[in-house]
């Protein structure tokens, strides 16, 4: 499981209506720069990080998701981080002039999405790190049962039980890609009793609420004049809302969640048991730089192990377009051993395959699921090599994407040790499924 970092590609603005405050407010979603998160930002200049750490159980309670910080706060941002946890956004800046972003006027969070697709999503040159769940976590809480357990991908199994003949039993399980986001999930609109809305109201909340944006229940019957989306909308809309919560974290998770009549209060405290078992990221140790793809990362996109794994470090990436990567060759190198004993000179084709699996870092971090996928070499073109790579070099690679059609696509790949030029080729190859 491994994706670039995305943030949205330019500013959109979203007006409407707090759910719960009925303020009017105005909404944008900013681009934001690679490691910084999800950060919603309030008139005054205040920051407010999207991070658990920030949750605010007093002001929060059993309806919404309240983030407070250095006595600022914003509420009900649980939709919010749901679309852009959906959509796989890693980095933006979310900026409200109250304390509430607007409820989508569609109900689900479709206007947001909308909001989002009108300016299109950007890949950023940075793998996202993940919480990757290696045992299982378990927490009850009353009748509430939240599960978390290995899995190679993040699914969400939820459990629903209401009295009420309309909502009923259900449960389901989703895997949690942006394409079933979309059409699966973002439509499932908010929903309440007739019953608790008057209790909402007369606590000061709900004063936003109207038929247009959420699913309104009583003994049996929609008091809506519409149609449910799915017959289980009132279960996807509890997923729904069980993603922004565990966006909270501040990283994709890679795991299966399995919730039993969970909501907002429940979903935080399972959140904190996660981050307090210490977020794990998916590289092995601190980057020495921000920006670089550690060894770490390399591993997660590419199959090759030892003793084929010929590249170290990226440490510039354009999606689709440029790349470039190191190979540090030292006399350990097992192909040392043949070639030659007492004259060591790397191979001119291992020369040639470290460039292509440079160049295969760039195809894979460029398509969903990347370790469902392999490159395969299909032609190599023009290959010169001008001084022989000794151990102790480092090898500088730097490949450009000639053409890219479907699965075909052809690079031009040029290897520099101490600047200066020692191999240069044009490479050919196939994304297929493993």
């Amino acid at each position: 499981m491994l994706f670039l970092q995305k943030t949205v590609k330019d500013t959109v603005t979203i007006t409407g209506t707090g759910l719960h405050s009925g303020i009017d407010v105005t909404m944008k979603f900013q681009p934001a720069a690679i490691n910084s998160g999800i950060i919603f930002k309030l008139s005054d200049g205040s920051e407010i990080p999207a991070v658990i750490e920030n949750y605010d159980r007093e002001a929060s309670g059993k309806r919404n998701t309240t983030l407070s910080k250095d006595g600022k706060s914003v509420q009900t941002v649980e939709h919010v981080m749901s679309v852009l946890y959906g959509l796989g956004i890693t980095n933006c800046v979310v900026e409200l002039d109250a304390n509430e972003p607007p409820e989508p006027k569609t109900g689900g969070v479709l206007e947001y999405l909308e909001a989002i697709d009108s300016v299109g999503i950007l890949d950023q040159p940075m793998p996202s790190t993940y919480h990757k769940i290696d045992v299982p976590v378990y927490m009850r809480d009353g009748d509430v049962v939240i599960e978390a357990h290995p899995a190679n991908d993040t699914r969400i199994t939820f459990e629903i039980d209401y009295s009420d003949p309309l909502i009923g039993k259900h449960k389901s399980t989703f895997i949690i890609t942006p394409e079933i986001f979309r059409t699966e999930i973002a439509p499932a609109r908010t929903f309440a009793m007739k019953a608790d809305i008057e209790k909402m109201q007369a606590n000061n909340l709900a004063k936003g609420g109207s038929l247009d944006i959420a699913l309104v229940v009583d003994n049996g019957k929609l008091v809506n004049d519409t149609e449910l989306r799915y017959s289980d909308e009132f279960l996807r809309h509890k997923v729904l809302d069980l993603i922004g919560d565990l966006a909270l974290l501040g990283m994709p998770l890679k795991g299966h969640i399995t919730a039993k009549y969970s909501g907002h209060d429940t979903n935080s405290k399972f959140v904190q048991i996660i981050a307090k078992s210490e977020r794990r990221a998916s590289r092995i140790y601190p980057q020495r730089k921000p920006e670089y793809w550690d060894i770490s990362a390399i591993l997660e996109t590419m199959p090759h192990r030892y003793p084929f794994l010929l590249v170290d470090r990226i440490l510039e990436i354009e999606p689709g377009l440029r790349i470039v990567g190191i190979k540090n060759v030292t006399i350990n190198e097992p192909f040392f051993t043949g070639h030659f004993p007492e004259h060591p000179i790397m191979p001119a084709v291992l020369i040639t395959e470290a460039m292509a699996q440079v160049g295969g870092v760039l195809l894979l971090s460029s398509v969903p699921n990347p370790s469902s996928k392999l490159v395969y070499f299909s032609g190599i073109d023009n290959a010169r090599f001008r001084k022989p790579v000794l151990p102790g070099d480092q090898i500088r690679f730097e490949l450009e994407l000639v053409k890219l059609r479907g699965p075909i696509c052809k690079m031009k790949g040029i290897a520099y040790v101490d600047g200066q030029k020692v191999a240069e080729a044009d490479l050919m190859s196939t994304i297929v499924d493993r």
